[in-house]
């Protein structure tokens, strides 16, 4: 596995350091960690430049020293350009397995705006990325047994992403949840104030909401067994909560609690990238814990 783990001078990055160092790893993972550097903050004064660059250099040096001292040795580089996209590139052409970076967001308007930095490497990345989020002051979940919250619609994005949960190790004691959403029938714009029962049969809302059901059901079946082959504490209770998936994920996180949700992404390109709609991008952005989107 190839780990790159994206920090800056913020706290958010000395948690995703705290979350990198403690976490089992498979094993051989090569670390790399990188900073990015806008020379274009530096237009004006491009004298500052390599004040930027020294500093950056600092900044994963000492990203490096706190893995050493969990026994685990790390390359690092400072990259040049907007880290939204310098990161991506970076990883891209790195191979990396998967991304580390921290979330500076906290209330309603911090959860909104992400730090940007953040969400652009999301959107931007072309493999997996995971947003480290914790309270900072305490331990970093993976010190102690973690709750990790599988979300799956039985796609094969979301079955890459049980497959990906199931090679990994994770800390003894770990407690693994799956769940899928039997989504809500939605209706066009013009009809929303029209009640469903006056528009379509009761007999055809039924075997709708039938099916989403069975999908829902046999998308839990089909994450719990690819689990089940290789970890042992995976919930026998089947949540087939009904509702939008953004929302429903949230809730069910908040309230078993999670410390990390896993799901998969299609892993769109251009304009659908942007408007990823993304349950994937709704979740990491509003969740109070960690949030992984594992793609292809």
């Amino acid at each position: 596995m190839k780990l790159l783990i994206a920090i800056d001078s913020s706290s958010a990055s000395q948690l995703v350091l705290e979350e990198a160092a403690v976490r089992p790893w498979p094993a051989g993972t090569a670390f790399s960690i990188v900073t990015a550097v806008d020379e274009k903050r530096f237009a004006e004064l491009p004298a500052l430049i390599d004040d930027a660059k020294r500093e950056g250099e600092r900044i994963v040096k000492a990203g490096v020293e706190r893995l050493a001292r969990a026994g685990q040795v790390a390359g690092s580089q400072v990259i040049l350009g907007h880290p939204r996209r310098a990161v991506s590139a970076y990883a891209a052409e790195w191979g990396a397995d998967l991304i580390l970076v921290g979330s500076r967001g906290h209330g309603t308007i911090g959860r909104f705006l992400l730090g940007s930095v953040a969400q652009g490497i999301l959107r931007t990345a072309s493999g997996s990325v995971e947003i480290v989020r914790f309270p900072s002051g305490e331990p970093a979940p993976s010190s102690h047994p973690m709750k990790v919250l599988l979300a799956t619609d039985g796609s094969d994005c979301s079955l890459v992403a049980a497959n990906s949960v199931a090679a990994r190790p994770w800390p003894e004691g770990t407690v693994f949840r799956v769940l899928s959403v039997e989504e809500l029938v939605s209706v066009d714009a013009p009809m929303a104030g029209s009640s469903l029962s006056a528009i379509y049969p009761a007999s055809l809302l039924d075997e709708l909401l039938t099916c989403a059901r069975a999908r829902a059901v046999d998308a839990v079946e089909a994450a719990r067994k690819v689990l089940l082959q290789a970890v042992k504490n995976v919930l026998n209770k089947q949540s087939i909560p009904i509702g939008d998936p953004r929302s429903v994920i949230l809730d069910s996180a908040q309230a078993w609690p999670a410390d990390l949700i896993v799901l998969g992404s299609h892993g769109w390109r251009g304009v659908d990238r942007l408007l990823m709609g993304s349950v994937a991008e709704s979740v990491a952005v509003h969740a109070h814990c960690s949030v992984e989107v594992i793609r292809k």
